[in-house]
């Protein structure tokens, strides 16, 4: 049994598979314990769309994730402090994790200039300019008050060349020791992110240049460790080919977390590979579009077909709407645009991620998700692309 543990947060491996690097673990923060593999619902906006708090309880939701960009313009993570903190904010007792916005700026900043010191970025809400630096993302996550806070890395897109993805790994370690010595509330657990896109030897180097953090400065070890700058437009086949030797390369005795995966045959082979924790908006973005997932692969209720179907969403599946609609009532809804098909499909959807999350852990815990991982691939629930 592997444990590490720091201040008020603490990670125990219980199993690791015999055949895959799959592990069975409980994590444990201030608000709970986690038990991994988990998937995280997104809650950018300190909200998971169309679901309430209490409704994320009951599919089993452990942690969400809220967004450290969003709520810093909007309403102000100054205000999330007044309010108590992110957890009384909006009405969630349970752990959240927020990731540093370095992704967001990237991704969203069409004015983005970025320096070795931080960086200057303009607000997609009003335009206004504001300028971060490292210690800034530390501020703004302790005022959010969140259980586990991010490192501010800098996330090349896909393709960027070799010179491009070197120069982040370095800024992106660079950025993690300033994070590890502004980090003041022991009660947040920090986790550095390795970043160096499809190139395994700068995968490999950033995790060094994490691990030596630890040991040349007085700082303390880094909690936990996030995967970046994979699942920003690569094919999922290229994540994998260098996915399994990060995961590996990190410490054991740590929680590993791929950051932005929500498929689920994605999931799946990643947990056989070592990883813990993963997030990511399309559960609930593609319900909102009518798309779910399903024991029999991807299903789009706009299709005709469903029009007069009159048996359960997924015949594999108990969650709420599968136990109580139809697909015919569901397509209605999503053809009517009503708001009831956003509830309803994202429910299903993030309950279909966390129960799948369930089972891969009973495997591991029993020692058979070799098994579990052939079962799935040969099953149509893993034609979901």
């Amino acid at each position: 049994m592997l444990n590490n543990t720091s201040n008020s947060f603490s990670f125990t491996v219980k199993a690791c598979d015999p055949v895959t690097a799959a592990r069975a673990a409980t994590l444990s923060t201030p608000h709970g314990e986690i038990e991994t593999p988990i998937f995280m619902p997104v809650g950018t906006q300190a909200t998971v769309k169309a679901l309430t708090p209490t409704q994320l309880e009951e599919l089993g939701a452990q942690i969400v994730l809220a967004n450290t960009y969003h709520l810093y313009l909007r309403p102000g993570s100054d205000l999330v402090e007044q309010a108590g903190g992110l957890q009384r904010f909006m009405g969630w007792e349970h752990s959240i994790l927020t990731d540093s916005g370095g992704f967001q700026i990237f991704s969203l900043a069409d004015t983005l200039k970025v320096d070795d010191e931080g960086v200057s970025f303009s607000s997609i809400i009003d335009g206004s300019h504001h300028r971060w630096r490292p210690e800034d993302t530390m501020r703004i996550q302790n005022e959010l008050g969140s259980d586990i806070i991010m490192q501010l890395d800098q996330c090349p897109p896909w393709p960027s060349s070799r010179d491009a993805v070197t120069q982040a790994v370095a800024r992106s370690a660079s950025w993690a020791r300033r994070c590890r010595v502004a980090q003041q509330n022991p009660q947040q657990a920090l986790f550095g992110i390795v970043q160096g896109g499809t190139f395994l030897d700068l995968r490999l180097e950033s995790i060094e240049r994490l691990l030596d953090i630890e040991t040349s400065d007085d700082t303390g070890a880094f909690e936990g460790f996030g995967i970046g700058g994979y699942s920003v437009g690569e094919p999922h086949a290229v994540m994998l080919e260098t996915l399994g030797e990060v995961a590996c390369a990190l410490p054991a005795d740590r929680p590993r977390y791929l950051m932005g995966v929500g498929n689920p045959t994605t999931l799946v082979r990643a947990i056989a590979l070592g990883v813990d924790m993963f997030d990511c908006v399309l559960p609930t973005r593609i319900a909102r579009t009518g798309t779910v997932f399903s024991s029999e692969g991807r299903l789009n209720l706009r299709n005709a077909r469903f029009t007069r179907d009159f048996g359960p969403l997924d015949s594999a599946c108990h969650c709420p709407t599968c136990t109580q609609f139809t697909r015919a009532y569901l397509r209605h809804l999503v053809m009517s645009k009503e708001i009831l098909a956003a509830v309803l499909l994202s429910q299903h959807n993030l309950f279909y991620l966390l129960d799948l999350m369930r089972r891969a852990r009973h495997a591991v815990l029993q020692g058979r998700y070799g098994s579990f991982l052939a079962d799935w691939e040969s099953s149509p629930a893993s034609h979901d692309f």
